[in-house]
């Protein structure tokens, strides 16, 4: 049966805010279409180059950022490693010289008010989320590539839509929940560890471990740093950040320097109920601010979402006693391959399916990871993820302003809850007398994206983004 060869680190990538498939996505585009200039020998002929944005792209383009994220990625800079701190001063730079350096060599005139069109009104059929580069050279042929940003950072170049670049052959091919439970049985291993067999075709043992850290680190660093910066969020809602706040009134004075004795400052307030629910929304918060601040996150499967993994996996580690690297590395591994079940049967995108997308499959993702660590059977994990999408279902994408910020970094705090409550009751539970599998909410989750109307799919055309006035403070 054919099936597509997706790796934990498609699904988790380190990038920039505040979008995947609205930032990270068209970034990569960018990037890859100047590459390719590089690559036939037709930069150093380049006159003008123009970026045309539809259909969501175009929509809630400003308040993603997806203007400065073409240009950025224009220039060839790597959203990994790019100085987010940096990215002010670049645009400027651009708009006031009115030049770009394309693949940082090729220097030509570019205006960003004129050389990237929103058309508003014009959507392509094969994704909400397209955007075209179009190059004049100055023997006066042009080169045009379109390319669809189709959620989670994943990005495919018209004409290659039905091709499957990932043919890799891995030891254990899976498509759906079935199939990966399917291995379990057969071979008697762990999800994490059938995950980890296919991930040795990509990798060694010590790179995957290697990544699998690193992707906490950034995590992790993004969350601490997120705790620890006030102020008001851009984009001129004048969102107030919230977490630095509450974790400052939860550590209620215990001192602390770095993430480690911020840690240990943390479980010195106790482990109750209360106490424990208001760190797991701090954590998310932390996360989200963040990402709506352009700061580096992890696509965990996108941006929007990217607060509740870290959220579930720091709960785990502070209060669940789970801070070894073995076990942070085992949650994302189960995690990964769970959002990687979700983009194959349904989708990743909130242009597509809306918010149930991205929160509800990061929560699922979540409840998956920490089912797994708690010891939980195979079937239980699956049984966590199911749990968490079932109440995810029809969740809309309505931000307003078109802003990653009201009501996307409260929804992390939701998503993240639920995971743990998800985790919790498939631990407490027999999977054989469940109801609902997890191919079966996936399949639902894509029918119901496809039922869903526009109005709710990331255009700021319908919800919240038209029903509160933009004067208002966030509620």
């Amino acid at each position: 049966m054919p099936y597509e060869a997706i790796s934990v680190f498609d699904i988790f990538k380190i990038g920039v805010g505040p979008s995947s498939s609205h930032t990270l996505g068209p970034w990569k585009a960018a990037r890859h279409f100047v590459q390719y200039l590089e690559r036939t020998g037709t930069l150093d002929r380049v006159s003008q180059v123009r970026v045309l944005l539809y259909g969501s792209l175009a929509k809630t383009g400003k308040g993603h950022g997806t203007d400065i994220a073409v240009q950025l990625g224009l220039c060839g800079e790597d959203p990994e490693l790019f100085d987010v701190n940096s990215i002010d001063s670049r645009v400027a730079d651009i708009r006031s010289m009115q030049k770009i350096l394309l693949n940082g060599r090729k220097e030509t005139g570019f205006s960003p008010a004129e050389d990237i069109e929103f058309l508003y009104s014009e959507t392509l059929p094969y994704h909400p989320n397209a955007l075209t580069f179009l190059a004049s050279l100055d023997n006066g042929e042009d080169i045009a590539q379109t390319w669809y940003s189709v959620g989670g950072g994943f990005v495919i170049m018209e004409g290659e839509e039905k091709q499957n670049s990932r043919k890799l052959q891995l030891p254990f091919p899976v498509n759906t929940a079935a199939d990966l439970l399917h291995w379990c049985m057969k071979t008697g291993m762990g999800i994490a560890e059938v995950v980890m067999e296919n991930e040795l075709a990509w990798r060694s043992d010590a790179e995957i471990k290697k990544a699998a850290l690193r992707i906490w680190q950034v995590m992790r660093d993004c969350m601490y740093r997120g705790c620890h910066t006030p102020g008001m969020l851009p984009g001129g809602l004048h969102v107030k950040r919230r977490s630095p706040e509450l974790s400052r009134k939860l550590t209620g004075g215990r001192s602390y320097q770095d993430y480690e004795s911020w840690l240990a400052a943390i479980r010195a307030g106790g482990s109750d109920f209360k106490y424990t629910l208001d760190w797991v929304s701090c954590f998310a918060l932390a996360v989200n601010e963040e990402n709506a601040s352009f700061g580096r996150v992890v696509t965990a499967p996108t941006n929007g979402a990217a607060g509740v993994i870290p959220a579930v996996l720091q709960y785990y580690i502070t209060f669940c006693d789970g801070n070894r690297e073995e076990k942070i590395i085992q949650f994302l591994l189960a995690a990964g391959e769970t959002g990687s079940i979700f983009k194959k049967g349904a989708t990743l995108s909130a242009a597509m399916g809306g918010c149930q997308a991205e929160i509800g499959v990061s929560s699922a993702m979540a409840a998956a990871g920490l089912t797994e660590c708690m010891g939980g059977s195979q079937k239980q994990v699956l049984m966590a993820a199911e749990i968490a999408m079932e109440h995810h279902l029809g969740l809309t994408c309505d931000p307003i302003a078109g802003l990653v910020q009201v009501p996307c970094i409260e929804r992390n705090t939701m998503g993240a809850i639920k995971a743990i409550t998800a985790s919790q009751l498939a631990l407490q539970s027999t999977p054989d007398f469940a109801k609902v599998s997890l191919d079966a909410v996936i399949k639902t989750m894509w029918d119901t994206a496809l039922d869903m109307n526009h109005k709710y799919k990331e255009t700021a055309d319908g919800g919240l983004a038209v029903n509160v006035p933009l004067s208002l403070p966030e509620c």
